[in-house]
């Protein structure tokens, strides 16, 4: 799912998630849980004012986002919106 996001440029001038805007509303980043570069990519996990988890994906090349995936705590939805299996603990 293509979103937009806010972003805030840090000393080191890399981009960090503050705020995911999509289906009309705007929710704030509390917390960059964990980030990784992939070749084309930049993925942030993050945990938002809503009390959710979303993964993004940014694209480096077209500067584009997308939401990979969201739980609300309750349910896990990849990004073709079918749930996503929980991981659990061993």
């Amino acid at each position: 799912m293509k979103i937009n996001v806010e972003c805030y440029a840090g000393y080191r001038g890399e981009e960090t998630p503050r705020q995911l805007l999509f289906d009309g509303r705007a929710v704030a980043v509390i917390d960059v849980m964990d980030r990784w570069l992939a070749p084309d990519h930049r993925y942030f996990k993050l945990k938002c004012e809503d009390g959710a988890i979303y993964l993004v994906r940014h694209d480096v090349g077209s500067d584009a986002w997308e939401l990979v995936m969201f739980n609300s705590g309750r349910v896990a939805f990849g990004a073709g919106g079918r749930a996503a299996p929980k991981a659990g603990h061993h």
